[in-house]
């Protein structure tokens, strides 16, 4: 596309029905839809849209592991190695550090590995989330028109030479409001 004669033209739909069937008219049509505003997940829209699944679960689980990771080694740590203590009138570790030590106790660690897994999975899938989404503090919204983020849809398509065609195939999917940028 030659970015000098873009034009950005947005079909804004009132129902999640509509915008789906909207979408296979448009696509039968050839033209290539760019982004799609929704104010929720529509089931089926990615499969529509012909995008990827997101790896974002493989990314979890290596946030767990790298949760559990750091909760063995606090443990270990914290409770064989700095300051072993006698819990009870036994003690709960023997005392050196070794990591036997850390094994025969580590039952009652069981809680605090669990913890952690989950506190940093949530932790850094939201940080993750934030990032992947350009969402940090004084980013510049993204979403062209607020009411996607209320009752409407909107589908975005951008163009260089046939706008009329594509604002008719838009008319005939069944949208609302038509605007061009």
């Amino acid at each position: 596309m030659n970015m000098e004669n873009t034009k950005t033209i947005y079909g804004l739909y009132n129902d999640d029905d509509v915008l789906m069937d909207g979408i296979h008219h448009i696509q039968e049509k050839g033209v290539e839809i760019k982004e799609v505003y929704t104010p929720f997940p529509v089931h089926g829209l990615d499969h529509a849209l012909g995008l990827k699944k997101t790896r974002l679960s493989d990314l979890a689980f290596c946030y767990g592991v790298y949760g559990l990771c750091l909760a063995i080694f606090m443990t270990w740590y914290i409770m064989t190695y700095d300051w072993p203590q006698d819990i009870g009138g036994k003690p709960s570790v023997h005392f050196g550090g070794s990591i036997q030590a850390w094994l025969r106790s580590m039952p009652a660690f069981v809680p605090v590995m669990f913890e952690l897994t989950v506190f940093c999975t949530a932790h850094l899938m939201c940080l993750t989330y934030l990032f992947r989404n350009k969402l940090f503090p004084g980013a510049k919204p993204q979403n062209p028109d607020v009411r996607t983020t209320d009752d409407m849809f909107m589908v975005e398509i951008e163009v260089d030479d046939n706008q009329e065609e594509v604002i008719q195939i838009l008319k005939d999917s069944g949208v609302v409001e038509i605007s061009t940028k």
